[in-house]
């Protein structure tokens, strides 16, 4: 649901926002959107929020805050703010951004950038302070809304890698990571409500909505990739990148492996995040055109043949054998259009993995320290709720 001032619409899973019923050509002008955020490990919640805030508008435009900022206001970030930039950069969805955005949203900031109003979910945001960063231009009616995805927060995420469980990707109950689920983040006070971890589960309207959409036209060059791309960042963007520049009309299929075959070759509690959810980050990366959902891990005949792939490419990885010990690119290989690529970008989900355990102690404070403040502001909002209905009920009385 998109909350319009103090008026609601609904959102695209149930049909378009209102200011997308008319076409970029029959409008006046061209409506710009501003979204912010710190956009620390980039997942599809992340990605849904600037596709709803897109079809909102014309053009969006994303600030992203520095590492110092959200030090301040938060607690440390996962990725360094060149690593965030870059991400948004790579988002399908985004037109322009603004490094190092103002934690706090003003309307000095919306019209520096010619933007017509600020979109953001329905979680809080706070200061340091425990101000609300939206409130100037909430109460100048230059803010829309948007409901939060369920099913994927920071928190569950980093949970998921400090807990060392497959619990998430399997059917396997566990103590442990339900034990999580229950608790990770939690103040003394309870749950807050967006930053609670909820179980995502996959539609196909969702995946319409993330896709492109486009089939390969007369002229392009078919490139296939493979492999799991969890918790994905920063190096896999460079890697799509640099396979998207290996043409000059380049139509990019992505094989993601399923969970399983991933906890074969990855091992530990790999992948993090589950297929469902390694799909949508994947269709949100602009270098990508398609996605093969469970493609098999042997690049084989049927599947090059299937999508008329004219180039295959791995990055300079390790490439784990097949279950019966062959080489899964043995068949583009005997073609000749396999090729390895570097992206001097040697980032992997092991090393984000590290940096989180690194800084444990510092993310699980920041996790608990959010939510308290989180709770506070529902205890205030309860409080003064309580307070218009007594006076509601003195007057009718």
């Amino acid at each position: 649901m998109i909350r319009n001032g103090s008026h609601a619409v609904e959102d695209e899973d149930q049909g378009e926002p209102s200011s997308s019923s008319l076409s970029p050509g029959k409008r006046k002008r061209v409506i710009r959107v501003w979204c912010d955020g710190c956009y620390d490990m980039v997942h599809y919640g992340h990605s849904n929020q600037l596709r709803q805030a897109k079809a909102m508008g014309d053009y969006l435009v994303v600030g992203v805050h520095t590492d110092e900022e959200i030090a301040k206001h938060k607690g440390p970030p996962v990725f360094t703010q060149a690593e965030r930039y870059k991400m948004i950069r790579a988002t399908k969805w985004v037109d322009e951004i603004v490094e190092g955005a103002p934690y706090v949203t003003t309307l000095e900031t919306l019209d520096k950038y010619n933007c017509d109003f600020c979109m953001h979910g329905d979680d809080i945001t706070l200061t340091v302070d425990g101000k609300d960063t939206y409130d100037e231009v909430k109460r100048m009616g230059r803010y829309r809304e948007c409901k939060r995805t369920q099913g994927v927060s920071t928190t569950d995420l980093v949970g998921r890698m400090l807990l060392l469980t497959k619990s998430h990707h399997s059917n396997v109950d566990d103590t442990a990571y339900q034990l999580h689920t229950d608790n990770f983040g939690k103040g003394p006070k309870g749950h807050s409500p967006w930053t609670g971890v909820s179980q995502f589960l996959q539609t196909s309207q969702k995946i319409i909505q993330f896709a492109s959409g486009k089939e390969p036209q007369p002229g392009d060059t078919i490139i296939y990739v493979a492999g799991a791309f969890d918790l994905f960042h920063i190096g896999h963007v460079d890697f799509l990148e640099t396979v998207h520049k290996q043409a000059e009309k380049p139509y990019v299929i992505v094989g993601l492996h399923f969970d399983q075959e991933v906890n074969r070759y990855k091992g530990k509690n790999y992948p993090i995040m589950n297929i469902h959810e390694r799909t949508l980050s994947v269709l949100a990366c602009r270098y990508v055109s398609e996605v093969v959902i469970g493609a098999p891990y042997a690049v084989g005949k049927d599947l090059l043949d299937h999508f008329k792939v004219d180039l295959v490419c791995h990055g300079k990885t390790e490439v784990f054998p097949d279950t019966d010990g062959t080489d899964p690119y043995a068949e583009p290989k005997k073609r000749g259009i396999f090729r390895i690529l570097d992206s001097s970008n040697n980032l992997t989900t092991d090393h984000i993995m590290q940096r989180i355990i690194e800084n444990r102690l510092q993310f699980e404070a920041r996790n608990q320290k959010k939510e308290a403040k989180e709770m506070a502001v529902i205890e205030a909002l309860k409080h003064k709720e309580d307070s218009l209905k007594t006076k509601a009920a003195l007057t009718n009385n």
